[in-house]
């Protein structure tokens, strides 16, 4: 349901809704409980023309690797989105910037995890550095190359004679790369290594450590299943 914003006072609301809505039906829906609602807020931003050719160069690449038809992969793919994210179905010619820089990053993330070849630059089609190296470590595939079986790499210096797998993790920067950019990372330093390929690491965060099982929260997590 849609609708326009027409005043707020603090934390109240004032919305003029496109159609009438039937309170008793809203309560029916909601089991008798007092119903909830979310807000979201169309910013005005549409789609840039960049990213609609990223999404549909990736969805001939999806085209190209299954079979399917373009607008068999469209609605694949957009309804994935919808589902995901909790948002109406839309269109690629007017959706939100938010919207297809959702559906970039969910064909992304389904192609990693399904093993989906694809052309276009990773580099260029994920909004900021976070998700793509934690896409990265997740399918163990080295942030540079994209090349499989790639180790994480502590951008933090763990130093000499500490244990990886005791030490705590929280506070460290890690990035995934393969043995071939590992030794151009020690070669040429983290600096210009950074500025040659653009890419920052991630902090590793309790969650994060709890999800990849790093060093001192792996060993909790033995000592608490025992």
């Amino acid at each position: 349901m849609y609708g326009k914003l027409i005043s707020t006072q603090g934390n109240v609301v004032k919305i003029q809704l496109d159609e009438e809505l039937d309170i008793n039906k809203l309560i029916k829906f909601a089991n008798g409980k007092q119903p909830t609602v979310e807000l979201l807020v169309d910013d005005g931003r549409h789609i840039t023309p960049d990213q609609r050719k990223k999404i549909y160069a990736l969805l001939g690449d999806y085209c190209l690797y299954t079979g399917y038809s373009l607008d068999e992969a469209k609605s694949f793919f957009k309804s994935m989105v919808a589902d995901f994210f909790h948002t109406e179905m839309f269109s690629l010619s007017d959706c939100s910037e938010t919207v297809a820089s959702q559906m970039i990053t969910t064909m992304l993330e389904f192609f990693f995890f399904e093993d989906i070849p694809f052309h276009t630059k990773i580099w260029d089609s994920l909004s900021d550095d976070f998700p793509r190296v934690m896409m990265c470590i997740k399918t163990k595939r080295c942030a540079i190359c994209l090349k499989e079986h790639a180790d994480i790499h502590h951008v933090t210096a763990v130093g000499m004679g500490r244990n990886r797998n005791k030490i705590n993790h929280v506070g460290m920067y890690i990035e995934p790369l393969c043995r071939v950019h590992h030794t151009i990372f020690h070669t040429i330093g983290a600096k210009n290594f950074m500025a040659k390929y653009h890419i920052k690491p991630i902090k590793v965060t309790p969650e994060i450590a709890k999800e990849l099982h790093l060093g001192k929260q792996k060993s909790e997590e033995l000592k608490n299943a025992e």
